[in-house]
């Protein structure tokens, strides 16, 4: 079972979501739900990511440079913490 789908059905048994059980015994979660739900949820402008590139040896250094140059110049960052080892 995913990790997100034993989350929501611990949140349903404790009672946090409203839900229905279908005739097969799924359980159903109302939109009205799901959008109560939404609305409690804190919005932030901030996007936050984690961008990773990696190789298999460190002979493969200089791949590891551009694979890290590539993503740099394609996705937008702010403010940036690196780590290449």
């Amino acid at each position: 079972m995913n990790a997100f789908l034993a989350t929501l059905s611990r949140w349903v048994r404790e009672g946090w979501i409203r839900a229905v059980r279908t005739a097969g015994g799924e359980l159903r979660i109302p939109e009205s739900e799901a959008r109560r739900l939404a609305e409690e949820l804190p919005i932030s402008e901030e996007i936050r990511a984690v961008v990773y590139a990696g190789v298999s040896s460190s002979d493969q250094r200089s791949e590891l440079r551009s694979r890290y140059s590539t993503l740099y110049s394609t996705v937008p960052l702010k403010d940036t913490e690196s780590l290449m080892c």
